[in-house]
Parts: C-alpha cells; sequence; structure tokens
C-alpha cells in the first residue's frame, strides 16, 4: 500500500480531487500555505495500492497546470532604501510524494 502526498496549487485541487474520485480513490484534502510564494496550495491526501499509483500520478498531472505569474521581488540598494521589480515565476503543476505505507488501520 502507497500514501500519495499531491501539492497543488488551490486553483487545481477542485478538479484533480474531483476526477481522482470518479476513478475510485480516496481523497484527502488538506488547506496547505507554500513557504515561497506564501501563497494558498492544497494537499491531496491518497491511499491506494501499489498497482493504482501510476494512473493516480497520471490523473493529478493531467488537472495540474503550470502556468507564469508575475510577483513583486523587493531588492535592497542599501540602508533603508528598496525597490520593488516584478518577477516572473512558475507556478501551478504538482509536487508528489509516494510513501510507503507500513500499517493501515480503519478504527
Amino acid at each position: 500500500m502507497k500514501l500519495i502526498l499531491a501539492i497543488m496549487s488551490n486553483d487545481d485541487a477542485p478538479t484533480a480531487s474531483s476526477a481522482l474520485t470518479k476513478e475510485g480513490y480516496s481523497v484527502t484534502r488538506l488547506a496547505t500555505t507554500g513557504g515561497f510564494l506564501r501563497a494558498g496550495n492544497t494537499t491531496l491526501l491518497i491511499g491506494c495500492e501499489n498497482e493504482k499509483v501510476d494512473k493516480a500520478i497520471e490523473v493529478i498531472g493531467e488537472y495540474s497546470s503550470r502556468r507564469t505569474e508575475v510577483v513583486p521581488a523587493t531588492s535592497s540598494y542599501d540602508i533603508g532604501r528598496f525597490a520593488s521589480f516584478p518577477v516572473e515565476v512558475q507556478v501551478g503543476g504538482a509536487t508528489i510524494f509516494v510513501l510507503d505505507v507500513e500499517k493501515f488501520l480503519k478504527l
């Protein structure tokens, strides 16, 4: 048995979660916050049998799109002088971890 952790944009999570559920996966959604952009994310927890991992990753990839966003970046020239420049960054997509589950209990 495996546990899949999929961290993705809040924009992509509802459709990815629905698609996984339609494929027969049990999905738990958690609200999380990323460290780089300090933007809201969603982390999906998916428990499944080993042979279903690749299909889950395929579904997640299908509904997790990468896009470019412009965000302000602050630079310091010297003491007390700052400037804010827009910077393009890639956002979206999914970061996926697949973990072995040693024991699974339903109490």
